[in-house]
């Protein structure tokens, strides 16, 4: 399964210079599925999972000398562990601190030694640290699969490459155009959990892939039971359904509580935040850059990581969904802003966590608000995202006649064009728009 990361693990693989690879996501986005591909162009391959291998944990216990660790683990494994020639791949190293603390002396000690890291709550395990290899670790994001990967995955390279290399001065055959947009529809309903994918790719049944929606949901609420000591499992199972009943609005965390105790369900969020579980869209002036510096901490939008999974939660069938027509779908609810939202996640390069803003204007004669507004070097972009082919620009009028930028990007179900001060994208080519003009 081809995924946008594998570029930049092949880069990190190739570079002479490279530092020990630390990959974070949520769980079943497909680190390790990645990694192992990585694994196959290499002379040997060494996978540890510390939470299936319990016993090689014991080897972390005294001192955290790389090779000495590397003569052990090789004899447990039984394959060399030689620089230059083995991937030593350390799979949910959350559940081995010392091995996490390892890291730093792999690249002292090892430097030529290709070392890859993953875990699905490595936040909560890098906060418990009182330092980390600073300098020494190179970190990665990796997300569910966007569209374009999920064209990947039904073999539609050459129609991912069309969508990719369409502008408005070359817009797509409005054939290519419909076919996309019903392709998107799919993806809008799936997802993009590997597992989902597959799934589908397998059998092209949307309804066999609830019920794989269904297991990773079970799984991921299970997973709830790992934060307890940091906050009821309760408080983070209303609070990650509150997430997807709220998306689309401002995040209102007296609508997620059930008692008085506000302050569990904030600390609730975070650790959905720091887990990769829940995307926040924070209120900017968005006056110029850094976007982060004019932020208001009180207003902030959220949303669950991942569109199946957002549906799941609400509990939608998506055998109506089968049946209903793309504008329609579309324009379900606040599903359409919610999907350019994971788009534009993942489209950030992979080395940079995300960051997105949205502005809001309230006044009592001009009431505006610009779905999302990310910067872009020097420059502000402000989104706006419409479900339909038609539909008032008049926040994004207003964001620009105050001078916060001076083009604005549509993203809706039309094709490649423009209209005045703004570029209009259709909504499945939303994760182009981090990336343009910079490096992956």
């Amino acid at each position: 399964m081809r995924r946008i990361i594998d570029s930049a693990l092949e880069r990190w693989r190739s570079d002479p210079d490279r530092r020990v690879l630390l990959i974070r996501g949520a769980r079943q986005v497909g680190k390790t599925f990645s990694v192992r591909a990585l694994g196959s162009q290499f002379e040997h391959y060494v996978e540890i999972n510390f939470e299936r291998m319990v016993k090689v944990r014991a080897l972390f216990e005294g001192d955290l000398d790389a090779p000495s660790l590397c003569r052990n683990l090789s004899v447990f494994t039984k394959t060399p562990i030689v620089p230059g020639k083995t991937l030593l791949f350390f799979d949910e190293i959350q559940a081995c601190p010392a091995a996490l603390r390892s890291l730093r002396f792999f690249y002292e000690q090892m430097p030529q030694l290709h070392t890859v890291a993953t875990g699905s709550l490595l936040e909560f395990a890098l906060t418990d640290l009182p330092s980390f290899g600073v300098g020494r670790i190179e970190t990665i994001f990796m997300y569910p699969m966007t569209f374009t990967e999920f064209l990947w995955s039904l073999g539609e390279d050459m129609l991912a490459g069309e969508a990719c290399g369409a502008t408005a001065a070359h817009p797509l055959a409005p054939p290519l155009h419909d076919k996309l947009l019903d392709l998107m529809r799919t993806h809008q309903m799936i997802g993009g959990m590997p597992a989902v994918v597959e799934k589908y790719r397998v059998g092209r049944d949307a309804l066999a892939c609830q019920i794989v929606l269904d297991n990773i949901l079970l799984t991921l609420r299970d997973d709830f039971a790992k934060y307890a000591r940091r906050t009821p499992v309760s408080k983070l199972s209303e609070t990650f359904s509150s997430v997807a009943y709220q998306a689309g609005g401002k995040f209102m965390i007296t609508r997620a509580a059930h008692d008085s105790s506000i302050a569990s369900y904030r600390t609730a969020l975070d650790l959905l935040v720091m887990a990769g579980l829940v995307h926040t869209v924070h209120h900017t002036a968005a006056r110029g850059v850094p976007l982060a510096a004019q932020i208001n901490e009180k207003k902030y939008k959220a949303f669950l990581f991942d569109a199946g999974i957002h549906q799941r939660v609400l509990g939608l069938d998506l055998a109506e969904y089968v049946t209903t027509d793309t504008v329609r779908l579309i324009n379900e609810g606040s599903l359409a802003e919610i999907y350019a939202g994971i788009e534009l996640v993942a489209g950030f390069p992979a080395r940079l966590r995300p960051q997105l803003f949205y502005w809001h204007r309230e006044a009592r004669a001009s009431n505006a608000e610009v779905d999302y507004v990310i910067s872009r070097g020097a420059h502000i972009v402000p989104i706006e995202v419409k479900a339909r082919t038609r539909g008032g620009m008049k926040s994004m009028g207003l964001f620009l006649d105050e001078g916060h930028a001076a083009r604005g990007i549509r993203l809706s179900a039309e094709n490649f064009s423009t209209c005045d001060r703004i570029d209009i994208m259709p909504l499945y080519a939303a994760g182009r728009i981090p990336a343009e003009g910079q490096g992956r």
